[in-house]
């Protein structure tokens, strides 16, 4: 057993399992990850990890969570301060990118989960993420046709749509390229292009 993490207190174990199986997701189908391998890549026994997660779907609850709430952080950060909506827009595109690129794992857990034909724990978490972020890119497409800078016709619904499912693609090509460092490449020329659809023209 690892010393440094057995002694660790509860909550930092915890969030020490999440980061393993987003690691362990980068290497793998996340639906071959087992309990085991979890406990064995940690250096622990499955008798250590389920004192704190009483199954797999409790584990992957917990991993949708650590990504709900750095996800979000990382787009407020971002975009905080900024007096320009379509700046802010592209803030977020590349902060999101940025976040994918350090975490390969995620995708593949994220899409594992939407994948399940039944109503789990982590699925219901994914689910209010993607609520709260569309929410998000919504508000500041309100305000970038309010202030001006994006064409007063434009379809917010559409464009929110088109906002994440360009992400989603430029992930899927990276993944089945096995190439995490085209998402970087990538992600400004592609986001050029998004912006001209919607910005308004002089």
């Amino acid at each position: 057993m690892n010393p440094s993490i057995k002694h660790l207190p509860a909550e930092e174990r915890r969030a020490v399992t999440v980061e393993t199986v987003i690691e362990l997701a980068g290497e793998k189908n996340p639906n071959e990850i087992t309990t085991a391998a979890i406990a064995e890549r940690m250096g622990l026994t499955q008798g250590a990890i389920f004192r704190h997660f009483p199954n797999k779907d409790a584990i992957l609850k917990a991993v949708m969570e650590w990504v709900a709430e750095r996800l979000m952080s990382r787009i407020e950060k971002a975009i905080a301060g900024e007096a320009s909506p379509l700046v802010a827009l592209e803030r977020m595109f590349l902060a999101h990118v940025d976040f994918v690129s350090e975490h390969p794992g995620i995708p593949r857990i994220l899409f594992g989960e939407l994948q399940r034909a039944e109503e789990t724990a982590p699925k219901r978490v994914v689910k209010t993420l993607i609520r709260h972020y569309g929410a998000r890119i919504r508000e500041l497409l309100e305000e970038g046709k309010t202030c001006g800078e994006l064409r007063a016709d434009l379809d917010v619904e559409a464009s929110a749509t088109l906002f994440i499912g360009t992400i989603q693609g430029l992930v899927m090509q990276s993944l089945l390229a096995g190439d995490v460092g085209r998402l970087r490449r990538h992600a400004p020329s592609v986001f050029e292009i998004y912006k001209r659809g919607i910005r308004r023209t002089l």
